[in-house]
């Protein structure tokens, strides 16, 4: 007690455990797991903020052994790690899941707000994770049971896979631009229920936030379920399950981080000056239907966001999208976004299926020319 006032110390754990459990069947997951003795998750919390998160959910509610967290202890400098779930910066996470055989592997970055879902297996993406937990919610989750779905939604470079889900459900679907303030005004007007970003962010209107370690029990909630009529329903089954429903929607991101921000800018205004010109060209044996700078008009507050990512679409659907970030003294972050949907072949290597999009994409940006990169930083 102070003078005037008092200071109250909040468990911000234990709230958000009393949360998670009214929101997910934690029962459901337990027998699961007692169930299934070979079951085995992973949790890397890369030295973030969601350690003691996960120490509590995974280890005191639902009982797995404290052998299923890796770097749970929140550290300043995140233990000289790069606290991003991706397949390049969580590699120890990846490479253990891999040669442990792990059935879930799943990270959370610096802050909490990001996920990634893996197993040894399997390599989930963001925008199929967000998808699949659309698909599962009003099945088996017992906040979305007990309201019910209103809408989905995704960043205009996320994959469409979530459109199919949408469509098939009936419910109104989204394509907003990046940024999590923009699913926000949707929340907040009663017409958005879950939502996602390719960037690993994925959540729902329980805090109007992304929410890392939301989608992981939201997979662990799903392999509960599906597990009690499949035994033995893994995250490969899972999705392959999907993809017989809705087809698969191939889906890579390059990044090339740090280039120079003058070559990279004049590339986008290139791209963009010659736009209609790609229309009608067949590159890389695919034509050119549309070339466009995404905009959106916000249905809530009616604000318009305009030059929010150059799409270039094909005859066939797929879409190459360019975005550029940060281009300020330290340089530029070049973003490429590749998109193809498969109604009948699901199990090609993502980076093979999408090799053709991926050389049109080089041929019609000339990347290298203008960044002097051939490689990628990060290839998600």
């Amino acid at each position: 007690r102070f003078d005037g006032f008092d200071v109250e110390i909040v468990d911000s754990v234990a709230d958000y455990v009393e949360l998670t459990k009214s929101i997910f069947d934690f029962d459901l997951i337990r027998r699961f797991r007692q169930q299934s003795p070979d079951f085995s998750l992973l949790f890397d919390a890369l030295n973030g903020v969601t350690g003691p998160y996960g120490r509590r959910i995974f280890v005191d509610e639902l009982g797995f052994p404290e052998s299923a967290l890796d770097q749970c202890t929140p550290l300043e400098d995140f233990g000289g790690c790069h606290p991003d779930p991706n397949l390049t910066y969580a590699d120890k996470l990846v490479a253990r899941v891999e040669r442990e055989k792990v059935a879930l592997g799943a990270a959370s970055d610096g802050d909490g707000d990001r996920n990634m879902v893996l197993s040894h297996d399997w390599f989930v993406t963001p925008s199929d994770s967000v998808a699949v937990i659309a698909h599962y919610a009003a099945e088996c989750i017992p906040y979305f049971q007990r309201q019910g779905l209103r809408g989905l939604a995704r960043s205009m470079p996320t994959s469409c896979a979530i459109d199919r889900v949408a469509a098939a459900k009936g419910l109104e679907i989204f394509e907003v631009p990046t940024g999590w303030k923009f699913f926000g005004n949707l929340m907040d007007a009663g017409r958005l229920s879950i939502c996602g970003e390719e960037s690993f962010g994925t959540g729902s209107d329980h805090i109007r936030e992304k929410d890392g370690i939301w989608a992981i029990v939201a997979w662990l909630n799903i392999l509960a379920h599906v597990n009690q009529t499949q035994p033995g329903a893994s995250v490969r089954s899972i999705m392959r399950d999907f993809y017989q429903v809705y087809g698969r929607n191939y889906f890579t991101r390059y990044d090339y981080e740090e280039v120079g921000s003058e070559g990279a800018a004049q590339m986008i205004n290139d791209l963009r000056a010659k736009g209609s010109d790609l229309v009608g060209q067949t590159i890389s044996g695919i034509t050119v239907a549309a070339v466009n700078d995404f905009e959106y008009t916000d249905p809530i507050d009616h604000s318009i966001s305009r030059n929010q990512g150059l799409r270039v679409i094909f005859d066939d659907s797929s879409r190459i999208i360019f975005r550029l970030s940060g281009t300020g003294s330290e340089g530029a972050t070049v973003r490429i976004y590749i998109e193809r949907f498969d109604p009948a072949e699901f199990d090609t290597d993502a980076q093979v299926a999408l090799k053709p999009l991926v050389n049109a994409a080089l041929e019609i940006s000339q990347l290298s020319k203008y960044t002097g990169r051939n490689e990628p930083t990060v290839i998600t």
